[in-house]
């Protein structure tokens, strides 16, 4: 839940510039593009990816309440949805970098929907979730997780710029020079 702290202070930034971008008819690309990468990197990747991967997967052994799965289910679709709103307003920011001033609008819109969307989502997640699914564990399964949370997010940093370096390698039609093994595993 202290991760949402962080992620609240960005929401508020952008909204901030929200109000901006609609006053001055114009929008920085970059900013979009700095925030869709913490967007992308800190709040889905890491946040939601340790959720995912270690909190919900560890949920599934359990044997929920109904109102707890479904609570889970719907966090999941959450996440779907925010990807792929993410997604779409890097689409826009692309168009508009390129002199598609249209695509103004719809990045307005792609905004509104984060800054409406993440508030809703953290509530959901820090007072009808978290707290109730934690009585399925016993400390030392709390313990794991958290230790298992620490090492994904030491790990993440590698994994984003592996990515990169993948990404550049395929558009470039070069072919690595190194195994393409899980070497970051061992980090």
């Amino acid at each position: 839940m202290a991760e949402h702290r962080l992620i609240e202070r960005m929401i508020e930034i952008l909204n901030t510039e929200l109000k901006a971008i609609q006053a001055n008819k114009e929008v920085d690309p970059v900013f979009i593009d700095n925030v869709v990468d913490f967007v992308r990197t800190y709040a889905d990747q890491t946040h939601h990816g340790k959720e995912e991967d270690i909190l919900f997967r560890e949920l599934k052994k359990k044997d929920l309440k109904p109102e707890h799965e479904a609570t889970m289910n719907e966090l999941i679709q959450e996440h779907i949805f925010g990807r792929k709103t993410t997604g779409e307003l890097v689409e826009e920011n692309r168009k508009y970098a390129q002199g598609d001033k249209g695509a103004l609008n719809t990045i307005i819109e792609k905004i509104e929907t984060l800054v409406g969307f993440y508030p809703k989502h953290i509530e959901k997640e820090d007072k009808h979730f978290f707290i109730p699914v934690m009585k399925y564990f016993s400390k030392e399964e709390q313990d794991a997780m958290l230790e298992e949370g620490q090492i994904y997010d030491r790990r993440m940093i590698h994994r984003k710029y592996d990515a990169l370096v993948n990404d550049y390698e395929k558009v470039r039609d070069i072919t690595s020079r190194t195994q393409k093994e899980d070497w970051i595993k061992y980090m």
